[in-house]
């Protein structure tokens, strides 16, 4: 006798028929019905909960003009975040989302004015915070990595790795001792580590006035400039102080 199955349904995120942000409570996203979040993606109540006292305040509700958001932000921070789990493009973006040049223009207009670096910072103050640091580090770990690069980038923006035999890119990256992102700059793959680190360290000393230390292998270790080094550096981050 053949069986039948039923299919249990899948608990996605509640669908937040009453969003609690900026467009909803005060701009004219009530005029667009609520999308049902079901990408792994998707925020979370708990995570949407951190970020939502996170978000800059728009111009028009601070008295300085402009039309009030038509669109929900929650869902235009998600539709952000599947673009850049999955990797695809502007214009693939799934229709459940709002339309594509509209997250765009969200996500342009708060990168051109810093507000995507300063969410970071401030969301990686709490994460260290809550496990005991400071919310400035003091210590550092430096380090690169050189990637492989499709066809498609342009020549004069990719390098060969005669180290690591790779054609492509280098991503150099600075992190603090928990591993959170400090700074981090993208050159072609030839670009040599030393040179990087004169402006990547020069930029996250500019931003992290505490830094005294950091961590580095021998590569990064020879002729670098004072002012780009905001502290002491020792070679290899196997020696991390615990309170840094």
């Amino acid at each position: 006798m053949p069986q039948l199955y039923v299919l249990a349904p899948v608990e996605f995120n509640s669908a937040a028929p009453t969003c609690d942000c900026v467009a909803h409570g005060f701009g004219n996203a009530a005029d667009h019905p609520e999308r049902v979040r079901r990408y792994p993606s998707d925020m979370t109540d708990a995570e949407w909960a951190v970020a939502r006292p996170l978000l800059p305040v728009p111009g028009w509700l601070r008295g300085r003009g402009g039309r009030p958001e038509a669109y929900c932000l929650r869902a235009i921070l998600d539709a952000v975040r599947y673009l850049v789990e999955n990797g695809i493009k502007w214009r693939a973006m799934p229709a459940d989302f709002p339309p594509w040049d509209r997250v765009y223009a969200y996500f342009r207009r708060w990168r051109d004015h810093g507000l995507v670096r300063e969410f970071h910072d401030r969301l990686r103050g709490q994460v260290r915070e809550k496990l005991g640091r400071d919310a400035e580090p003091t210590a550092a770990v430096i380090d690169s990595q050189s990637v492989k690069a499709d066809a498609v980038v342009r020549s004069d923006s990719r390098g060969f790795d005669g180290g690591k035999l790779i054609n492509g890119r280098k991503r150099h990256v600075v992190v603090d001792t928990l591993g959170l992102l400090l700074g981090v700059m993208v050159t072609a793959a030839d670009a040599g580590d030393r040179t990087a680190a004169h402006v990547l360290l020069g930029q996250v000393a500019d931003v992290h006035h505490r830094l005294e230390l950091v961590w580095a292998d021998g590569g990064w270790l020879h002729r670098q400039p004072r002012r780009a080094l905001p502290g002491r550096v020792r070679p290899g981050p196997g020696d991390r102080q615990a309170k840094r």
